[in-house]
C-alpha cells in the first residue's frame, strides 16, 4: 500500500480530497455504477493484453518446431 500511495506524489491527504471531489461529482448512487464500468474496462484491457502477448509467442512457437 506504500508503494501505491508514492505513486505519482499522492499521500493521503490527496487520496481523500480526491474521493470527496469524485462523490460530490457523480453521488452515492452513481459511484457504484463508475465503479463497475471501470471494472469491466480494465478487465477488457487485460484481455486484450492477454490476446496480443498470445499473438506474439504464437510464431515465436511455430518457428522452434
Amino acid at each position: 500500500m506504500c508503494n501505491l500511495l508514492l505513486f505519482m506524489g499522492l499521500g493521503t491527504g490527496e487520496l481523500v480530497v480526491i474521493a470527496l471531489v469524485v462523490l460530490l461529482l457523480f453521488g452515492g448512487k452513481k459511484i457504484p455504477e463508475l465503479m463497475k464500468g471501470l471494472g469491466k474496462g480494465v478487465k477488457s484491457f487485460k484481455e486484450g493484453m492477454n490476446e496480443v502477448k498470445d499473438e506474439i509467442e504464437k510464431p515465436a512457437e511455430s518457428d522452434k518446431k
